[in-house]
């Protein structure tokens, strides 16, 4: 009889003093292999494994690509490398982000419910956003089972409320109690498969595994993706709407995906740089135009000097209009925050 042997977990901001408090409460005998994603920096290296087998029973390790998978073991993404699950192993990828993220825990809980359907169990913990709740849409729509933190107990509680307003969630328990939970669900005899394998997810696993035919193709087949009107703000190019229930998402042709809120944040990323950008142009314009302008006077070229003047006048009037918009945009919010740098021998930072 088949049991909920693959454990899928998803965090981001508080998640390092969050996974902490949960492995401690996993027994050592745990027959269920634990796969995690806690959204970290690219640019330096995670400590996370490290600390989460000092916290618990349970062995943590970054696994390489096509490690076997097995029970009473943890299986940490790596930094810049998505983490996803195939029969009997894993793999790990640079793959597209997804909502900014790279490793993203909706890919990793996509193709475990790809792979084993009724046997996973999804885990959404403390994050910003709404990141998580497209891949726990994904484990109940292949028959798992959907776990979320109790938003009052966590430190950031965006992640399990989007993830309580569009799926089904099974259970909704603070930390001190998942522990308990999990074990007992492990134990839990779990039916077969009952019905066929999401096309749509079996795309976008494909898309997210560097697969070089389906990265080619539109991301999603022409029933259920259509072309948007927004640019992909990672490569430009054109973002296809992707539906699931009341969760509007977007994915391009080369794979970056975005939920509608992730989309809106990085937009407003977007256009802060672009904002100050024009500022610095403006400001430099009217800077050159002062200094032609008065080498114009030196030499004479009264003409020359007046029209260098105006241009200057021009270019500081804008620049003052420009800097009043930059200064009183409201703050674009947690996709804006960037994430601090989780490493040292003390991780108790939080990402973003």
């Amino acid at each position: 009889m088949q049991r909920h042997d693959i454990i899928v977990i998803g965090a981001s901001m508080g998640g390092v003093e969050a996974l902490t408090q949960l492995v401690r409460r996993l027994p050592g005998d745990l027959a269920a292999s634990v796969l995690l994603v806690l959204h970290v920096p690219a640019q330096h290296r995670s400590y996370l494994p490290e600390i989460l087998s000092r916290a618990g029973p349970l062995p943590a390790h970054h696994p390489q690509d096509g490690e076997a998978l097995a029970p009473g073991r943890i299986y940490v993404a790596p930094n810049d490398r998505h983490l996803l699950v195939e029969p009997g192993r894993v793999k790990v990828v640079k793959g597209p982000r997804e909502n900014g993220h790279r490793p993203a825990v909706d890919p990793l809980f996509r193709s475990a419910a790809l792979t084993y359907g009724p046997r996973v169990v999804g885990v959404v913990l403390t994050g910003a956003l709404d990141c998580g709740t497209s891949g726990l849409l994904a484990v109940k729509r292949e028959g798992g089972l959907a776990v979320v933190q109790e938003p009052r107990d966590a430190l950031c509680p965006d992640m399990p409320r989007s993830a309580l307003e569009l799926v089904a969630v099974d259970y909704c328990v603070p930390l001190a109690e998942m522990g308990a939970l999990l074990t007992r669900l492990v134990d839990t005899p779990v039916a077969p498969r009952s019905r066929k394998r999401s096309r749509q997810a079996e795309t976008e696993v494909k898309v997210m595994s560097v697969d070089l035919p389906a990265m080619g193709d539109p991301p999603s087949p022409v029933e259920y993706a259509k072309p948007s009107y927004y640019g992909c703000p990672d490569c430009g190019g054109v973002l296809f709407e992707l539906e699931e229930g009341s969760l509007l998402r977007f994915r391009c042709r080369t794979g970056h995906a975005y939920t509608a809120e992730a989309l809106s944040g990085s937009q407003q990323n977007q256009l802060d740089g672009a904002l100050w950008a024009a500022l610095r142009a403006l400001e430099e314009s009217a800077s050159l135009s002062r200094r032609l302008a008065a080498r114009a006077r030196e030499r004479g070229h009264d003409h020359s000097a007046r029209r260098f003047e105006e241009r200057a006048h021009t270019a500081e009037s804008q620049v003052e209009l420009l800097r009043q918009a930059v200064l009183a945009a409201p703050p674009s919010g947690a996709a804006s925050v960037e994430p601090p740098v989780l490493g040292g021998s003390d991780e108790s930072e939080q990402t973003g």
